[in-house]
């Protein structure tokens, strides 16, 4: 059988940023039962004569930016998910829990995946409860997704959530791996034990969030980390959330507070489409880090680099 695998996401120029898991577990189990395997982009499938090409087609959206796109290949009978696109369909057990086919990007160094589903936070502005369910709970070993690879990217929403987070961290340092915690730990969950857990990890990137500028526990958590990690400040980033329930003030006092205190904020904005000018220019100043770490001020930014 001839399958076609359809990355909504990736760019005409086929480059990859983000590669996609799902794409990554049809391609293992269809390598496994000896189809022919062939990774597009849209306007590739869209491109000549493909029904008689391919007996099969399976697509994933995970940018809610790309939904109209794969809306179109819905509407032409293409299996259709992800974030982006259908938050609810899912993927059978035998092919949610194989290993990953990497070759399909070129992958040859990373392993991507998830140990935990599911966050109890339920943040308005998250779509992680709805897609996932409001409890976090262990979904894999690690060895179900990684085989010896140098580094892991983990994928999990709300690890320290878990039940069994102690035993999952335990395994990601037993790998030996250099670990990119992509999404971020809950910084309100970490005590002694799975701190000293975290300065054993060869931590690559570490991510948290200061989401709400109001959450006091956050901050005074943050500081306890600074106090007691021994992870380098330069490999710890932290999430602010913008255009959601703060103003640019609020933004601006999060930033510098966490500058000053040794953390490398950087923004997300919420439904950037429709955020204000001034919140727009204050992700690419800091975020930019060059930028970031020469202009003291944002009110000293120079727009037009913006």
């Amino acid at each position: 059988m001839n399958v076609a695998l359809i990355d909504v996401d990736l760019p005409r120029n086929g480059k990859v940023k983000f590669p996609t898991l799902t794409l990554m577990k049809i391609s293992a189990y269809c390598k496994a039962r000896g189809d022919s395997v062939h990774l597009l982009t849209v306007d590739e499938y869209l491109s000549g004569d493909l029904f008689n090409r391919y007996d099969k087609a399976y697509a994933s959206c995970i940018f809610s930016k790309n939904a109209q796109k794969a809306k179109l290949l819905a509407d032409m009978g293409v299996i259709v998910g992800g974030s982006g696109y259908d938050i609810n369909k899912r993927l059978p057990d035998e092919i949610e829990h194989i290993m990953p086919d990497y070759s399909l990007y070129g992958i040859t160094d990373t392993a991507y995946g998830f140990l935990t589903r599911g966050c109890p936070r339920g943040c308005p502005f998250c779509i992680v409860a709805g897609k996932e369910g409001q409890q976090s709970r262990k979904v894999a070993d690690l060895s179900e997704w990684w085989s010896g690879q140098k580094n892991i990217k983990l994928l999990d929403p709300n690890l320290l959530a878990c039940s069994s987070h102690m035993e999952l961290m335990h395994q990601l340092i037993e790998s030996g791996a250099n670990i990119d915690i992509t999404q971020g730990l809950d910084i309100r969950l970490l005590n002694d034990d799975n701190l000293q857990l975290i300065n054993n990890m060869k931590i690559k990137m570490l991510h948290f969030a200061w989401d709400n500028p109001n959450d006091k526990s956050t901050q005074q958590a943050l500081q306890k980390f600074r106090e007691k990690s021994i992870i380098d400040a330069r490999k710890v980033g932290v999430y602010v959330l913008t255009n959601y329930w703060s103003t640019l003030e609020d933004d601006l006092k999060r930033i510098y507070w966490l500058r000053d205190n040794g953390y490398s904020p950087y923004v997300m904005i919420y439904d950037k489409d429709h955020a204000p000018v001034e919140i727009r220019l204050l992700q690419r100043w800091v975020n930019n880090k060059i930028i970031f770490k020469s202009v003291d001020k944002f009110e000293d930014y120079d727009r037009r680099i913006g």
